[in-house]
């Protein structure tokens, strides 16, 4: 029988560093730092010469090679309780880019609630990742650390633990605002629609909301809570007392978008008739004319620019404790 490989032809082998560097007349040391994802220094003329060799011989440079030589690998991991909050695609698609824009890339890991949460840090795959954004709400430092067996962690739930960075935003301040605005325009009385209240986050904020409240003398009707999602602010609609409430101030854009088209009859025009309208995060669509909602937010590109610094400052991360205040402001729109 005749044997079908005997014939077959020999594998090319892959191009290598090294083939790169002979086509282009320059030492493997210029091709390697001219095919860097970081800024090393290479003359224009090498660097073309370098990448026009590399395009045409195929050349894909080895990520997790460099990897084990210079021990990182350009991976962060991101630590998240989910992404479906309008503010998290704002976020998310931004500091995603930036962090590219640095020569890494990102690994999303959804991290549930309770002991479930525990349990996946604990069992969970431990990623070979250079640093650690903790965004959700169930994790600390500690476990973090552990998870990855890196102490590179920065912290971004509200959280501030002990040697580890922490980026927050300074809430207090967009609230003051929104909240004088509100007393400005006469309101004596005010609701206020919550996220999860479990979240250090969300409990801060809700503790603003009361002492920015009481500090004007407007009477707190209630507080109602949601999942900051659009549903729950149009579940939580029917529940307003539009008669007694002078304003609505919700913990999310999502469910003020829920309550503005749960009461439209009371928005003519969008402007407010009965009571008015705040909303919190600042996302983009409420810059467009079917949600004009008064919001509270960040600059998110400072915010981001501020986690980015960090992660990518000459010191290592694991050796840096520094705890940065992003500040809020109140964005006036025609709901408020």
């Amino acid at each position: 029988m005749t044997d079908p490989t005997r014939d077959a032809p020999a594998p090319v082998p892959a191009p290598t560093l090294s083939d790169v560097a002979a086509l282009a007349g320059v030492s493997r040391a210029i091709a390697s730092r001219a095919l860097s994802a970081q800024p090393r220094p290479v003359s224009a003329d090498k660097r073309e010469r370098v990448l026009r060799a590399a395009e045409t011989l195929g050349f894909r440079p080895n990520s997790l090679a460099r990897g084990l030589a210079s021990k990182t690998v350009n991976l962060v991991a991101i630590l998240v309780n989910h992404i479906h909050d309008l503010s998290d695609l704002d976020l998310f698609d931004l500091l995603l880019a930036e962090i590219q824009a640095i020569g890494k890339q990102v690994i999303f890991i959804r991290v549930g609630a309770g002991g479930d949460a525990e349990s996946f840090l604990r069992d969970g795959v431990a990623y070979h990742v250079d640093a650690a954004l903790v965004f959700t709400d169930f994790a600390d430092a500690a476990s973090v650390r552990r998870m990855f067996r890196n102490n590179a962690v920065l912290m971004l739930n509200g959280h501030h633990d002990p040697g580890a960075p922490s980026v927050t935003m300074d809430e207090d301040q967009g609230i003051r605002e929104a909240v004088a605005d509100a007393a400005g325009k006469g309101v004596r009385s005010a609701l206020l629609l919550t996220g999860r209240t479990m979240s250090l986050v969300e409990q801060a904020r809700i503790a603003s909301y009361r002492a920015a409240l009481a500090r004007h003398g407007i009477d707190l009707l209630g507080e109602l809570a949601g999942d900051y999602s659009y549903a729950s602010g149009r579940a939580l609609a029917d529940r307003i007392d539009v008669e007694r409430t002078g304003a609505v101030f919700c913990t999310s854009d999502a469910m003020a978008m829920g309550v503005l088209d749960a009461h439209r009859a009371h928005f003519p025009q969008h402007r407010p008739a009965r009571f008015r309208l705040y909303g919190f995060d600042n996302v983009s669509l409420t810059q467009f004319d079917a949600y004009p909602i008064s919001s509270i937010g960040a600059d998110k590109r400072a915010y981001v620019a501020q986690i980015v610094r960090i992660l990518n400052g000459p010191a290592p991360l694991a050796q840096n404790s520094e705890q940065v205040l992003v500040p809020t402001r109140f964005v006036p729109r025609l709901t408020g």
